[in-house]
């Protein structure tokens, strides 16, 4: 069995700039992720990239797949099952092979936080949906509610708005967040009510949605519900690693992206990294200066780290 370098778990902006600055510094990297592109690929709009005035998730993160592709770096799409260390390597189980490494860097990014109310699971497909950019396209004329506000519910909103005939905002408190200028596109919508201190507690509907019922009793009614209430941290083998998380389970990281774990890394929005920052700009970032303090680390084991004055 191959012993690769560095194992990079997780394909999307850490985990591939973490590819592209493998390559570049000579690293014998891997990348293992089940989608490559991640969840940033489900964006309908980014703003904020520096280089693109406006692009969608799936167009930016195609970019960065092309790039990638400029290097012999492979590729597996697959689940990994589990990692365990064995004398001074990694193994990393997944469905029919097993990979080996000197380094893991864990870039596995986060997954859509459940509104976890009755209904939410029973109507998932048939009203309720957690991705915007896939499912707005079916509620053209209609009416929905966005539960969240944060700049993905606010995004979200937005794109709704240029198709359904009514939006709802629900939010649980008493003003909006994020950037700005999102909050000022929704607040001057005419097609877009924001309602504030309110929190959904049911999703209605016989064989599809139908409403849903707030905390204070009022039902609205709405043909869909698109929950935007954040993420959390999909980790991957820290248990087992005994990898220290924070409270909330983000992987600990220090400044150069090392875990408490010798030759454990993490990088992107996984960790407590960027002042817990999360955009696709700093998770890229954080996935170069992972393998970079990687190479570092390889480069002083054999005694020839070239030190900047």
């Amino acid at each position: 069995m191959d012993v690769y370098d560095v194992a990079i778990i997780g394909g999307g902006p850490a985990g591939i700039s973490a590819g592209i600055y493998a390559a570049r510094f000579k690293l014998n990297a891997i990348i293992i992720s089940n989608s490559l592109g991640g969840t940033a690929q489900s964006a309908h709009l980014i703003e904020n990239y520096p280089g693109f005035g406006a692009v969608s998730g799936f167009e930016l993160m195609q970019k960065f797949r092309e790039h990638l592709n400029l290097f012999e770096i492979p590729v597996l799409e697959k689940h990994v099952h589990s990692v365990s260390k064995e004398n001074d390597n990694f193994i990393i189980k997944l469905n029919e092979q097993d990979v080996k490494a000197k380094y893991i860097l864990i870039a596995t990014g986060t997954k859509r936080r459940k509104l976890g109310v009755p209904g939410d699971a029973k109507f998932y497909g048939k009203g309720v949906s957690y991705c915007v950019t896939c499912d707005a396209f079916f509620y053209r004329g209609k009416t929905v509610a966005v539960v969240g506000g944060s700049d993905a519910a606010n995004m979200g909103a937005i794109l709704l708005a240029s198709m359904a005939e009514k939006v709802y905002i629900i939010y649980r408190r008493d003003k909006l967040r994020g950037e700005l200028i999102w909050i000022d596109r929704v607040i001057t919508n005419p097609k877009i009510e924001v309602l504030y201190n309110s929190t959904v507690t049911e999703v209605l509907g016989n064989e599809f949605v139908e409403g849903v019922k707030l905390e204070d009793g009022r039902i609205i009614k709405v043909d869909g519900v698109f929950v935007e209430i954040g993420s959390i941290p999909e980790c991957c083998c820290t248990n087992e690693l005994g990898v220290k998380l924070s409270e909330k389970g983000y992987i600990i990281v220090d400044s150069t992206q090392k875990t408490n774990i010798d030759r454990v890394y993490a990088a992107g929005d996984v960790t407590t990294g960027s002042n817990g920052f999360q955009q696709i700009l700093t998770a890229a970032s954080e996935g170069v200066v992972a393998i970079k303090s990687i190479f570092d680390d390889i480069e002083r084991s054999k005694g020839t780290l070239w030190k900047q004055k």
